[in-house]
């Protein structure tokens, strides 16, 4: 486990912002970005969006050199889309990479707390889950999804993190090197979860910072039947062979006389 005291200090930050039809609140997102913590570079990942996001995006890259785009051949993913942005930001150097949405859902003018939170730790969280955090403008069904997802989460995986599936986050670029991103195939939700449960099993430090949430006012919500259904599933599975592992562990370290097997 790595020690506060061995942390080097924050570095050079970019924010990774996938997009597919978010023409109209990538400006926004953006200036706010710029505002909010301008030393830090952003990247937009876009998944070939048919409604333009990718010229705007270019555009924006031309005012500002700090912009910088990715443009993906079609949709594939909240996932792939972060992959291919780690990928590009590590090869770049950079020391922090963030996630955050294009929708405004996620606060540009709470990143410096997240970006604080970092100095004693390897990944933070931005939490709507913790004594602090909310949500404005969600339905109850929403709420209860995401509630009951993460108890569910915490009670399979055994990680006390109370909000796995959320997307306004920051990790070192240490930490995301000794996660094994290649073996990561999970998207959406089951994204989030995969990479937090990572940095948990692989002993780094994991702080969660309380957020306000605030629901898209600009275009559709890119939450699906199709993601939740890949979460619960995913979830499920790995809690299972977590679990397995678990009562296996423990049936090895009983005495002879206590084992099933004899």
């Amino acid at each position: 486990m790595t020690h506060p005291q061995g942390r080097s200090p924050i570095g050079k930050v970019v924010v990774l912002i996938p997009t597919y039809n978010e023409r109209e609140n990538l400006p926004l997102i953006v200036s706010r970005l710029r505002a909010a913590v301008p030393e830090a570079d952003v990247l937009v990942l876009d998944d070939n969006s048919p409604d333009g996001t990718g010229a705007v995006a270019d555009q924006l890259a031309a005012e500002d050199e700090q912009v910088h785009v990715l443009h993906r051949k079609s949709k594939e993913g909240l996932g792939a889309a972060y992959l291919a942005g780690f990928a590009w930001a590590l090869d770049k150097g950079y020391d922090v990479l963030v996630e955050m949405d294009a929708d405004g859902s996620h606060q540009p003018e709470q990143l410096p707390s997240l970006l604080e939170a970092l100095a004693d730790a390897d990944v933070v969280l931005g939490s709507r889950w913790v004594p602090g955090g909310s949500v404005v403008n969600w339905p109850i069904h929403r709420k209860a999804l995401s509630l009951g997802g993460n108890v569910y989460t915490r009670m399979l995986l055994g990680m006390p993190i109370g909000d796995a599936t959320g997307g306004f986050r920051a990790y070192r670029a240490s930490a995301l090197r000794a996660m094994d991103l290649q073996e990561v195939a999970s998207q959406g939700y089951c994204f989030q979860v995969d990479l937090v449960w990572r940095a948990v099993r692989g002993g780094l430090r994991v702080v969660e910072v309380p957020i306000t949430f605030v629901e898209r006012t600009i275009g559709d919500s890119k939450m699906s039947q199709g993601i939740v259904r890949e979460s619960l599933l995913k979830i499920t599975m790995w809690g299972a062979r977590y679990r397995l592992a678990q009562a296996r562990s423990l049936i090895r370290k009983e005495p002879k006389w206590h084992r099933l097997d004899v």
